[in-house]
């Protein structure tokens, strides 16, 4: 499998909600020590399996769609073989915008899990409901709010530090 700048995914026994959240937010720590927004993911199969780790790379990589969600659900395709995710569970530090979602729905994830949400590009019930439109030919379930107070906390952190680091360099 390859390694998106993150640990190779685990071959581990069923996790729960909030054990794949911590997952993700060690990758939203890693997105934060590279001074990417500290967004992290995790793919877990139908089994409970890590298939896909991830986390923001938009800076690295010079790529707009390098966000968290989208990293995990190439690797995780990858290890599968398969563009389709039937099934799998895809765990989120931030509630996840329309282009994220709209690539979910097209890996035909099971379920998609977010921490903390987004107000200003959210696309699970903050700004759009993409994941409830009855035009769209698969749907999945979303819930919101696992561990939403940490991964908060990760993100106010973060940019109170940018605006700090702006202000004080001009």
């Amino acid at each position: 499998m390859e390694k998106q700048g993150s640990t190779a995914p685990l071959a581990q026994a069923s996790l729960s909600d909030e054990a794949a959240m911590r997952l993700a937010l060690q990758q939203a720590e890693l997105a934060y020590a590279a001074g990417e927004v500290p967004v992290g993911a995790v793919v877990l199969d139908a089994g409970g399996r890590v298939i896909g780790l991830g986390y923001n790379r938009s800076i690295t990589d010079h790529d707009p769609s390098s966000h968290a969600e989208i990293v995990t659900l190439r690797q995780a395709a990858a290890f599968m073989k398969n563009y389709r995710l039937p099934g799998a569970s895809l765990f989120v530090t931030l509630e996840p915008c329309a282009m994220c979602m709209g690539a979910m729905l097209h890996a035909r994830l099971d379920r998609v899990v977010y921490g903390a949400t987004d107000p200003k590009t959210g696309a699970c019930g903050s700004v759009l409901s993409v994941h409830a439109s009855p035009q769209l030919n698969h749907r999945t379930t979303v819930t919101g709010g696992v561990l939403a107070d940490e991964c908060g906390d990760m993100l106010r952190r973060f940019f109170r530090e940018r605006r700090a680091k702006a202000k004080s360099a001009g």
